[in-house]
């Protein structure tokens, strides 16, 4: 990743945290580290790495900064994220226990043999992509799943939280604006005002240049709604007072 889009687990936090003040949510669920659908759960990072990434420290990458050889390093990792899968990724048996995958079943679905799955294990060396790739999708994820440093992996699972709630906000906001447009001028100076400021809360992590035109959009749709059903009670009136006067 360049500098310019380096994961930044910490800031998307932020984010999360202030949508999360927009749509409600518990923090700590949404959030929550350990167990299944977790943050380590989803990333494949371990848990103690996962809080690390989360008040910012920094955890090794293995790119050879930190004294590992960089391709045993990234070896090490796809290895210990297949583990990761096979031990977190369970399949349910007839009597509605789970059980692990077997490596036949794993070697199968990644086109591949149990013993090389096997032999790759014990030496940690990693697959090529082509099996990392159908190693991955057995299990339902996707080869990034395997390749990703800790901050990487940890962030891109934020980034897919903070989408869901960004969808949420939106939803809610378009609900506001039908709200807003058939309740009548009485509540103008009330939802109006609101309307921006929700909108202003859920850009608060967004770069200015990228907010200002999305806040001074929905300004002026607001401004819109205004003048539309100002407009419609003057009409309104009009037609009635034609209609007492006839």
């Amino acid at each position: 990743m360049s500098d310019r889009s380096a994961p930044d687990p910490v800031s998307t936090v932020r984010r999360i945290e202030a949508l999360l003040d927009r749509v409600g949510g518990d923090r700590d669920d949404v959030l929550r580290v350990e167990g299944e659908a977790g943050l380590s759960y989803a990333s494949g990072v371990p848990p103690e790495d996962v809080e690390a990434l989360l008040r910012g420290d920094r955890i090794p990458t293995g790119t050879g900064a930190d004294g590992e050889n960089p391709v045993e390093a990234r070896h090490r990792r796809v290895v210990e994220r297949i583990l990761f899968l096979r031990a977190t990724r369970l399949r349910r048996r007839p009597d509605g226990r789970r059980r692990v995958c077997t490596l036949a079943e794993i070697a199968a679905g990644a086109g591949t043999s149990a013993q090389w799955l096997d032999k790759m294990i014990k030496t940690g060396k990693a697959p090529n992509l082509d099996h990392a790739d159908g190693i991955a999708r057995f299990f339902g994820e996707q080869i990034d799943f395997l390749v990703a440093p800790p901050a990487e992996a940890l962030d891109r699972v934020l980034q897919y939280i903070h989408s869901d709630l960004l969808e949420r906000a939106v939803e809610q906001q378009d609900a506001e604006v039908r709200r807003f447009r058939t309740a009548g001028p009485a509540v103008d100076a009330r939802c109006e005002p609101g309307l921006v400021g929700s909108a202003a809360r859920c850009l608060a992590e967004v770069p200015e240049e990228t907010a200002k035109p999305i806040v001074d959009l929905i300004e002026s749709i607001a401004r819109r709604a205004r003048a539309d059903r100002a407009r419609e009670t003057r009409e309104g009136g009009d037609t009635a007072g034609t209609a007492a006067a006839d």
